[in-house]
């Protein structure tokens, strides 16, 4: 509960009117002793929760940033998504909100009852359809004239991104979006009463020089099954579940020691002409880095990691190991 904090004047004219009899303390008691009373709008219910906005503000701040690598890989221009922001408010209020024609994506989240909308400002959706097709990304509105070819690039262009949403939901829900419907007038699109409540997250777009909005609506009915799993709680119980334990530690450190490695012991190196490389016969000798008293190097997976030395065991061809191999100023102390 938040409280207002006096400055050292105000303070001072208050005691002032107090001595002076100018301010009455039993009056200010009977103010505070007044109750408070906040006008409540049904029609704007305020179903979740600011715990539940910051979870999925965080959601889609993953989402956008997935975005913004996909798009400006599809369209080869800059393209800067980022989260303006998460509103809750009836879905006729967000009908109302957004263009008279515009475009319009409904997707289905399965396992999720109902569907989502993902509406994208036509100058956004111009840019993107003009990329596309070779052009500068230059934006023009005529959304209510498609042509069928438009229709499909912009659907499949849309479509290709929900691979993103499904891995930014991923940390709370796996989902398994697909594109249902692509509309452009709002009016016809009816999928959930006037009255219920939807999340709004607004996304500020830049597309090379044009700038919009897209914005993502998700109604009441698809958040229900999940709204536990938006609070704190559940995100920091998920991260201490996530952390590995003593059983798991112990089978990945068994799996690491099996692993095979190639290690190699290198005697010396030198180099030579192409012309002498191809002028070699036996019996020639190539002359070495390494002096005969100087240690080899030994090397893992081509990384130098231990000085050796050679020598046989059981009559093979062995190597002892002399030193860590520590590189930088240490190896040219050597």
């Amino acid at each position: 509960m938040s409280e207002d904090v006096l400055s050292q004047n105000e303070i001072d004219s208050l005691l002032s009117a107090l001595s002076t009899g100018e301010m009455n303390a039993d009056e200010l008691k009977s103010e505070e002793k007044e109750k408070k009373v906040k006008a409540y709008d049904f029609k704007r219910a305020l179903r979740f929760s600011k715990d539940q906005i910051r979870s999925l503000s965080r959601i889609h701040e993953n989402f956008s940033r997935l975005l913004t690598t996909y798009f400006s890989a599809q369209l080869r221009t800059y393209v800067q998504i980022s989260v303006a922001s998460v509103d809750q408010l009836p879905y006729e209020e967000f009908i109302r909100s957004i263009p008279s024609m515009t475009i319009l994506n409904i997707y289905s989240v399965e396992p999720l009852d109902g569907r989502m909308l993902l509406e994208a400002n036509p100058n956004i959706a111009y840019a993107m359809l003009d990329r596309v097709l070779g052009g500068k990304g230059s934006s023009y509105n005529k959304v209510e004239n498609l042509t069928e070819i438009e229709t499909t690039i912009m659907s499949q262009l849309f479509e290709n991104a929900l691979d993103n949403l499904q891995e930014a939901w991923g940390s709370i829900v796996d989902i398994d979006p697909m594109l249902e419907e692509f509309e452009v007038n709002p009016q016809f699109l009816q999928m959930v009463s006037p009255n219920e409540t939807v999340v709004v997250v607004s996304l500020n777009t830049t597309i090379g020089e044009t700038s919009g909005m897209i914005n993502i609506c998700i109604p009441h009915v698809v958040l229900e099954p999940i709204i536990p799993k938006l609070s704190v709680h559940y995100w920091m119980q998920n991260k201490q579940s996530n952390e590995s334990n003593p059983e798991d530690y112990e089978a990945l450190t068994k799996t690491v020691k099996r692993t095979e490695v190639d290690v190699k012991a290198i005697l010396g190196e030198s180099s030579i002409s192409i012309e002498n490389f191809l002028s070699l016969h036996e019996n020639d000798v190539l002359q070495l880095d390494k002096m005969i008293d100087d240690p080899l190097e030994m090397r893992v997976d081509d990384e130098p990691k231990f000085y050796i030395q050679p020598g046989k065991s059981r009559n093979k061809l062995a190597v002892q190991v002399l030193d860590e191999f520590r590189g930088g100023d240490e190896e040219d102390e050597r």
